[in-house]
């Protein structure tokens, strides 16, 4: 699996509507068929900064998602609402997505 978290930091006028902003993007890519998940968060130390999580099942589904027409849209829409240059870490690991974490489980 390719699994890849970016932080966002959006300019503060976008700082409510970066979600709205990337909603087309994110829908294109949660419906990739090499998509196994892409969800973002908001931080709660700072309004303005986003961090996005994702998988993709094998480096050809990624190399797909790059190559997408709606990727280089999604990138030509983030460029108008960032404030920074986003932060990156890409890197390939073993499975297909979550797994349970075996430390915790819920109480009865």
């Amino acid at each position: 699996m390719i699994f890849i978290a970016v932080r966002f930091t959006v300019r503060p006028e976008h700082g409510d509507d970066w979600l709205a902003i990337v909603d087309d993007f994110t829908r294109a890519t949660r419906s990739e068929p090499g998509n196994l998940f892409y969800d973002w968060s908001r931080s709660v130390d700072d309004p303005n900064q986003y961090t996005l999580l994702e998988g993709f099942a094998d480096a050809a589904a990624g190399a797909a998602h790059v190559a997408s027409d709606h990727f280089k849209a999604g990138m030509e829409v983030m460029a108008g609402a960032i404030a920074t240059k986003p932060e990156i870490i890409h890197v390939e690991v073993p499975g297909q997505g979550w797994s349970e974490m075996a430390e915790l489980t819920p109480r009865a």
